[in-house]
């Protein structure tokens, strides 16, 4: 009997995930342009819900530079950085 969630199996689904998350992120950064965009409102709440809860903490710590909010830049580099050090191809889940 085979394994179900298997290392290749896993690393794809934590892969799918981060690549999701950046991708939401990088919409988030584009959405930043438009101010009018009204985030809770259909079709940019299916972005803004789950982009908001990680962007809301960085947000205090890191106030807008030059009324631009960076919040979405800075989560694009973690997901980005732990994509790499996860799923890489020298990632940590390949060492397994």
């Amino acid at each position: 009997m085979s394994n179900v969630f298997s290392t290749g199996s896993v690393i794809l689904a934590i892969s799918l995930l981060l690549g999701l998350y950046t991708l939401l992120f990088l919409f988030r950064i584009i959405l930043t342009w438009y101010p009018e965009v009204e985030l809770n409102k259909l079709p940019w709440a299916l972005v803004a819900w789950p982009t908001e809860p990680f962007l809301i903490p960085v947000r205090k710590l890191v106030p807008p530079i030059g009324g631009v909010d960076i919040s979405p830049i800075i989560w694009v580099g973690i997901v980005s950085f732990l994509r790499e050090i996860l799923v890489g191809q020298q990632g940590l889940m390949r060492m397994v």
